[in-house]
């Protein structure tokens, strides 16, 4: 997995990555954001919403640990063997949204774990134990925040950049 030598580095790289995903949507009309393909496993809606729902989600569990809260991971309502039933609620929860309005939260989702980063010290950034949301939703190997920032904007970015453009290829 990707390292960072510090939280600039890293919200360069959620930023570039974001960029280049989130103007993949650009020129998708909105009478084709619930359009599936064959070769392509989720529409264009769901593509976002999927992003909104993992970063709705890393933002709701260092929340919760400032509240004093215990933080459930992946969520309340879902177990780490439940994850087609999360994707799923993603779907149901945010798919019916216009692409602007998809765009919009997720945005605005950004610009929050942007926030989180530099709310974060160094040190409980790149720490391991550091954050017992973190130390909770891995039972076997030691993952610091960054990590769950990492895998949760800057390598989803890219993967789901690759299927809304094979998406757009075969569609538009």
């Amino acid at each position: 997995m990707r390292t960072y030598k510090n939280k600039d580095e890293l919200k360069s790289e959620i930023h570039k990555s974001f960029e280049k995903y989130i103007s993949e949507f650009d020129d998708i009309p909105e009478s084709l954001k619930d359009t599936s393909v064959e070769e392509v496993d989720r529409t264009p809606a769901e593509n976002l919403a999927y992003q909104v729902g993992w970063t709705t989600l890393v933002l709701k569990w260092e929340e919760d640990e400032r509240k004093g809260l215990q933080a459930k991971t992946p969520s309340n309502e879902f177990k780490w063997n439940q994850l087609g039933d999360l994707y799923q609620w993603f779907n149901d929860t945010y798919a019916h949204l216009s692409l602007q309005e998809l765009k919009e939260v997720l945005n605005n989702n950004i610009e929050s774990i942007y926030a989180m980063i530099d709310s974060l010290s160094e040190e409980e950034l790149f720490e391991p134990h550091m954050r017992k949301w973190a130390d909770g939703a891995t039972k076997t190997a030691v993952w610091e925040v960054y990590k769950f920032i990492h895998i949760n904007t800057v390598a989803p970015f890219g993967t789901f950049r690759t299927k809304i453009r094979k998406w757009k290829k075969i569609v538009l």
